[in-house]
């Protein structure tokens, strides 16, 4: 009982905004597995790599803030495994609809 009241009173504990903020960053997660099942035509490639980015950055900041979160960090790099998947796909989708014969 004293190690749950610890995490309950500790700087990124659920008290906080260092809790929280990752718990809602965690519907990104959600939504990227969600669009997995979608054809790849239905990807935006622009705003898949733009989560990727704010991922990349999301996951520095979370590693360098102090204290440090830990709990942010492998939200976002939970975000960059899925949105990578989906960048992957949107690629892979816009390669194969072009018509590269000379007809």
């Amino acid at each position: 009982m004293s190690s749950f009241r610890a995490f309950l009173n500790s700087p990124v504990g659920p008290k906080t905004t260092h809790f929280w903020g990752p718990a809602a960053n965690f519907g990104f997660v959600v939504a990227g597995l969600a669009d997995v099942k979608k054809p790849a035509d239905k990807i935006s490639g622009r705003m898949t790599a733009v989560l990727c980015l704010y991922s990349l950055s999301g996951m520095r900041f979370g590693y360098m803030v102090r204290p440090r979160n830990y709990l942010l960090m492998g939200c976002h790099a939970a975000n960059e495994t899925v949105q990578l998947y989906l960048l992957s796909r949107w690629a892979m989708g816009t390669r194969k609809s072009v018509n590269y014969s000379n007809e």
